[in-house]
């Protein structure tokens, strides 16, 4: 296992399948009180639509209620920031990429304090997250 930085989020690697990469993962998030509100397969999508063959890849879209309704109180237009989006994707044998989007590269968008709040609670959330990958 290991991690990365990226300019949106944080991407960390675990070296398993693509089924409990995907259980990890959305153990980790519950432990945060995320739910998966969506999930994305990619590579059944690209296969259906466009008959391309992709690496297995998913797009989980995660919400946490209680910071998603002070988010939408604040600014009914802060659902266009959400859910987290997190990807989980096959890169090798046995090598998942979990990528987890930072809230706080989404308020660049916008300037407002309140959700800025709420931006920086859903960070230290996710950041534990990836944190919680890593020792798995």
């Amino acid at each position: 296992m290991s991690t990365d930085t990226l300019a949106i989020g944080r991407t960390v690697f675990l070296d398993t399948d693509m089924d409990d990469a995907l259980d990890k993962v959305t153990s980790a998030l519950k432990a945060e009180g995320f739910g998966i509100l969506t999930e994305i397969d990619v590579k059944q999508t690209l296969k259906t639509k466009i008959d391309v063959d992709f690496r297995p890849y998913r797009i989980l879209g995660a919400c946490n209620p209680p910071l998603a309704h002070r988010a939408l109180s604040a600014s009914p237009q802060a659902g266009l920031l959400l859910p987290c989006n997190v990807t989980v994707s096959e890169i090798g044998l046995k090598r998942i990429e979990v990528s987890i989007i930072d809230p706080l590269v989404l308020m660049n968008v916008v300037d407002d304090p309140n959700l800025r709040s709420v931006a920086e609670e859903a960070q230290a959330k996710l950041e534990r997250v990836a944190n919680s990958l890593e020792e798995s």
